[in-house]
């Protein structure tokens, strides 16, 4: 297969189908690979010797960076502990340039009695070109400090780009609305919008070497990025090509004033799980408020959808999820535990 036409999921070994391109396809990749921890997928056994792991994940990063991605491109990979030193390594040998390594934290880690919770996993941001690649800061910047709660005149008024440790983002957990069910590793959708948005324009490609669960194809599809998705289970396949027949693109949502799409009403979910700033405080702080909206309405826009919502319609959805028990909790400064002095030891 030589040439890959995007928006399709292709069922096959990604090292065998990348490495017959004649030109690179992706202007950005995200990888999630098996960590070679023994999870139990249909037909891949996630548990190799180490030389063999350890070249297979060579093989595989080498086909995505030398024949998959553009130029100007960027790659990332979400990886364990077990290989992360691993994977930078790695990386390092194919002439990646690394921007980030971000860790995102989260609840509901792993229960442990002889040692400390793990509770993060590995994302690793690299480009091929130094000086020539994508970073849409604008597409991700959230509300510093100086603009909450210090209120400091200073402060950039588009907010500030998120720092590299990710804790605002939590596993799917089986009760979680947005679980799929028929794949155990599913990532949320929000990590993978930050990144998309962040590392791609519309109308950019996304490839996904181990399309798994289908989650960077349905986010790449929501936000009107083309995608190329590869997945070595003909069942994953299948499921993955009904999960992305039922998604929309932002924009292509019919919009009105009394009626919100639902799409709409997960990205404000997501913008606000983002934000970091409760309803009470948006209510009593309308230059907040407003920032807020804007960046929403920024979100939706770039899309192609026409209509901006205005700061009311807003606030009003927001007080409607929040009598629901549909907006996640955030951290205010008043949950932080009063510092007090502490004598050295």
């Amino acid at each position: 297969m030589k040439k890959i036409t995007p928006n399709r999921i292709i069922a096959g070994d990604c090292i065998k189908i990348l490495s017959d391109l004649d030109e690179p396809i992706a202007d950005l990749i995200f990888a999630d690979p098996p960590f070679n921890i023994g999870y139990k997928y249909d037909i891949y056994k996630d548990r190799k010797e180490y030389d063999e792991y350890y070249q297979w994940t060579h093989d595989w990063m080498q086909a995505c960076t030398e024949k998959a991605l553009k130029p100007e491109g960027s790659f990332w990979i979400a990886i364990g502990d077990e290989y992360a030193a691993e994977v930078r390594i790695i990386g390092n040998s194919l002439g990646l340039h690394l921007r980030n390594w971000v860790i995102w934290h989260y609840t509901f880690g792993q229960a442990t009695k002889r040692k400390f919770a793990r509770s993060h996993t590995h994302l690793f941001y690299w480009v091929k070109d130094p000086k020539n690649f994508t970073f849409r800061d604008k597409a991700v910047r959230i509300l510093s400090d100086r603009q909450w709660p210090y209120k400091d005149k200073r402060a950039n008024e588009d907010g500030k780009v998120p720092d590299d440790v990710w804790s605002e983002f939590p596993r799917l957990c089986g009760t979680f609305g947005e679980r799929e069910g028929w794949h155990g590793c599913q990532m949320p959708e929000s990590i993978l919008a930050r990144i998309i948005r962040t590392c791609t324009d519309p109308g950019h490609t996304v490839l996904d070497p181990f399309a798994g669960s289908g989650t960077t194809l349905t986010v790449a599809k929501k936000t009107d990025r083309k995608y190329v998705g590869i997945e070595l289970s003909k069942a994953y396949t299948r499921n993955i090509r009904k999960r992305l027949a039922g998604v929309r693109p932002l924009g292509d949502v019919e919009g009105e004033r009394k009626r919100w799409p639902s799409e709409h009403i997960c990205e404000l979910q997501v913008l606000y799980a983002e934000t970091r700033v409760p309803t009470d405080v948006l209510h009593k702080n309308i230059s907040l408020l407003e920032i807020f909206v804007r960046k929403f309405n920024w979100r939706i826009e770039e899309t192609g959808y026409a209509y901006a919502y205005s700061v009311e319609e807003v606030w009003n959805r927001l007080e409607r999820l929040r009598k629901a028990a549909k907006l996640p909790k955030v951290r205010t400064l008043a949950d932080e535990p009063a510092k007090k002095a502490v004598r050295p030891l």
